[in-house]
């Protein structure tokens, strides 16, 4: 059967699993004994009197509104119960005293004590009294060492004054083998959880998502991405930043796999897009001398995501991607703030000194407009476009108006070599490259290092940085060569070639948070 895939039986498998474990943590919370336990919890703190500072307001009649006293009473319900497995006997409080509870009420003076307890317990009452250690002095009420069976409870009324509704309330003693400790609300209020908040919310999640996993991967195409090798001829374009990556796993890729031939052909991340975007639809036209039903053998990398127009091509996550601004060696500066850089790439300013720096010309060394490094630069730092070019050399300046020398170039490696030959000179690039270029230095944003190491484990708040994507022209074919390319790239051999080259890979723990 063609669903009974090795990751289709894995994902049934851990679906199962699933399940099993939260039946387990069911009968464990139900049935494996554990420490004793008494939980309590106010179940009403109100106010009676007019002088209570906090509460809502009242209306009273009869004593409460009479009897001395009662301008600032209020009155707490307090409800104790056993809420642990095994059962509590008087024997079971550690304390010296006779009594084997102790509530204090902060900053509040007990008045008079009520107690209650549900029906079919009324042996309870025979425990509370003054020879039992009940009585209470001041803000201190003692409670005597009354034994409760699993699930049993009872309530104390008690009558105050002083102190604000709200004001803390604690229960201290000691349990053998157990504990006391606050608790939350049941529902019905009558009947202790079957089991702890925690695991409850664990059992749900859980099984919720692996009966998700299970669905999802059954239900699916039934064709996962290949691992093997597949023949012919790939053409993979866009990105420059990420070229020296994608030629390295070209290479690999070739040499793993006879048959295949894979060209790499980058001119920036915008124009490949095109390029695909073009391909396919010549080749869903039927223009390209095919058929009209396959995707072009054609994959565009693109630093940041496609234009929402686009929607049949098809995204693939590789890689996060760090960029760097750099400047000249003869520019001492090692950190400019975001908004520094707003005002550069602005004209606002058109020389060094005004930051600090030497007197030198400011010459800003630009990529084009297909570049995807300049689009993550302009989405990312500046939040706008930059100003128009105005020097076709990036030394002499064409337009005379404009405020500072503005070049643009096709690549990556022009910009970095242009950089480091012009004095004043500033520009951008991809990480990596950046560090390998003599000449010129990169500089922290706003006191954050382009670090990758800080990114990956999120320690930097560093904003230059993009994911790297792949399109495809719709699904390819599960045994294309641009199919077992990706998955070579994004999963296989290539994953070690995108770290080299100081990239995140997608598919390791670390990069699926920062590519999700």
């Amino acid at each position: 059967m063609e669903w009974l895939s090795a990751e289709n039986v894995v994902a049934v498998g851990t679906a199962v699993l699933g399940i099993v474990a939260s039946g387990v943590m069911v009968w464990y919370e139900r049935r494996v004994p554990r420490r004793k336990r008494i939980g309590y919890r106010v179940q009403m703190d109100n106010p009676i009197g007019d002088d209570v500072r906090s509460g809502r307001a009242n209306r009273r009649l009869g004593l409460f509104d009479e009897a001395p006293g009662m301008t600032d009473a209020t009155l707490v319900l307090l409800r104790i119960e056993n809420d642990g497995s095994q059962s509590i006997a008087d024997n079971d409080y550690t304390g010296r005293e006779l009594h084997g509870l102790t509530a204090v009420f902060t900053d509040r003076t007990i008045r008079g004590v009520s107690v209650t307890q549900p029906s079919g317990t009324d042996h309870l009452m025979d425990h509370f009294t003054p020879a039992a250690g009940l009585g209470y002095e001041g803000n201190t009420l003692r409670i005597p060492r009354v034994p409760l069976n699993r699930g049993d409870h009872f309530k104390l009324l008690v009558l105050l004054s002083g102190g604000d509704v709200g004001c803390e309330i604690r229960l201290s003693g000691g349990i053998r083998d157990g504990e006391v400790h606050p608790n939350r609300s049941a529902t019905p209020d009558e009947k202790p959880p079957l089991f702890s908040r925690a695991a409850r919310m664990i059992t749900i999640m859980l099984t919720l998502s692996v009966l998700t996993l299970a669905g999802i991967v059954v239900s699916g195409d039934g064709t996962p991405p290949p691992i093997g090798c597949a023949h012919g001829t790939l053409t993979v374009t866009g990105s420059t930043a990420f070229a020296p990556v994608l030629k390295e796993v070209a290479q690999k890729y070739q040499q793993d796999c006879e048959g295949a031939t894979v060209v790499v052909d980058a001119h920036g991340s915008t124009a490949g897009i095109r390029d695909l975007a073009a391909a396919g639809k010549a080749s869903k036209d039927g223009k390209d001398g095919k058929d009209g039903t396959g995707s072009p053998s054609l994959i565009a990398l693109s630093d940041g995501p496609k234009p929402g127009d686009m929607p049949e091509l098809r995204e693939n996550r590789i890689a996060v991607s760090v960029f760097a601004l750099v400047v000249n060696d003869d520019v001492p500066l090692k950190n400019l703030s975001t908004r520094d850089v707003r005002r550069l790439y602005r004209g606002e300013i058109t020389d060094w000194r005004q930051l600090g720096g030497p007197d030198l010309a400011v010459r800003m060394v630009s990529r084009d407009a297909n570049s995807g490094t300049r689009q993550v630069f302009q989405r990312r730092v500046l939040g706008r476009g930059e100003i128009a070019n105005s020097s076709v050399d990036c030394v002499h300046k064409d337009d005379r108006t404009a405020p500072v020398i503005r070049c643009e170039l096709d690549s990556t490696d022009q910009v970095l070599s242009t950089v480091a030959e012009l004095p004043g000179a500033i520009g951008y690039s991809e990480l990596n490259a950046a560090d390998r270029a003599p000449g010129l230095h990169h500089v922290n944003l706003d006191a954050d290092p382009p670090s990758v190491d800080a990114i990956e484990h999120g320690t930097s708040a560093y904003p230059y940085r993009e994911i790297e994507y792949a399109y495809t022209y719709g699904r390819p074919p599960a045994d294309s060569l641009a199919s077992s390319f990706l998955t070579y790239l994004s999963r296989g051999n290539g994953q070690d070639v995108i770290r080299t080259y100081g990239h995140i890979p997608c598919w390791t723990p670390e990069g699926m948070k920062l590519c999700a």
